[in-house]
């Protein structure tokens, strides 16, 4: 068991999620039950299993989180593209995100190698 905010990999999550947030205020209001609040339940996701594989006592079980966590991560940049799409997010603003959610997915993979 180890303390999830000591996890560079977890901050940087944090990070995103904080980001999601600030930039889905933007989205129009008609979206709020659609497009807004699942995008922000996947990105609060990531960090979320991180957090909950930190607290297991078997590898086994963290490794099983992080895999959920790098699902998250997909789902993520899917909606992502579908608030992009539309048009209810900026093309620079869809490609910052995208490319903080996929350095996100590569420090999970990184983490479950040295498991």
């Amino acid at each position: 068991m180890q303390d999830f905010r000591k996890l560079d990999v977890w901050r940087r999550a944090h990070e995103l999620v904080l980001t999601v947030y600030r930039t889905t205020q933007a989205l129009p209001k008609e979206e709020l039950f659609g497009v807004t609040m699942q995008l922000r339940r996947t990105a609060t996701a990531i960090p979320s299993r991180i957090a909950e594989g930190c607290g297991r006592e078997v590898n086994a079980e963290f490794v099983a989180d992080l895999r959920r966590a790098l699902v998250a991560c997909n789902e993520t940049e899917y909606l992502l593209l579908l608030a992009k799409d539309p048009g209810f997010m900026k093309t620079e603003i869809y490609e910052n995100l995208s490319a903080e959610t996929v350095e996100v997915r590569k420090m999970i993979y990184g983490l479950l190698r040295r498991l």
